[in-house]
């Protein structure tokens, strides 16, 4: 899991090629506590196939106004830089899974 302090590092992981997952947190937030190892999970389980990042909104106020964040956790699946699928509060395993495996499979169509 990769933590975005900046726009530039924020480009660099959304430009490259594996599907990205976005995390909009703050450190005063329960929930999105409560999220982090779930994601940590999925980050670990998944490997390289895809990319988790989260995004501190307290430190990065313009890349959460670029996506328009008005609740947290706030996460964005993307690919092909576009987001596919978006969530907010806390998710289970299974759904967070179910979410990545359509992303992976949605990125696989467009390979073929």
């Amino acid at each position: 899991m990769k933590t975005i302090s900046n726009n530039t590092e924020f480009e660099q992981i959304i430009s490259g090629d594996k599907p990205v997952i976005l995390d909009f947190y703050a450190e005063w937030c329960g929930p999105c506590r409560a999220l982090l190892p779930v994601l940590e999970s999925a980050s670990n389980d998944y490997g390289e196939d895809i990319v988790v990042a989260k995004i501190n909104v307290d430190e990065n106020p313009e890349l959460a106004t670029k996506f328009s964040v008005r609740s947290i956790p706030a996460v964005f699946l993307m690919k092909n830089n576009s987001v596919v699928d978006k969530f907010t509060g806390v998710q289970s395993r299974t759904e967070i899974d179910k979410r990545i495996d359509n992303l992976i499979a949605a990125k696989a169509e467009t390979l073929n």
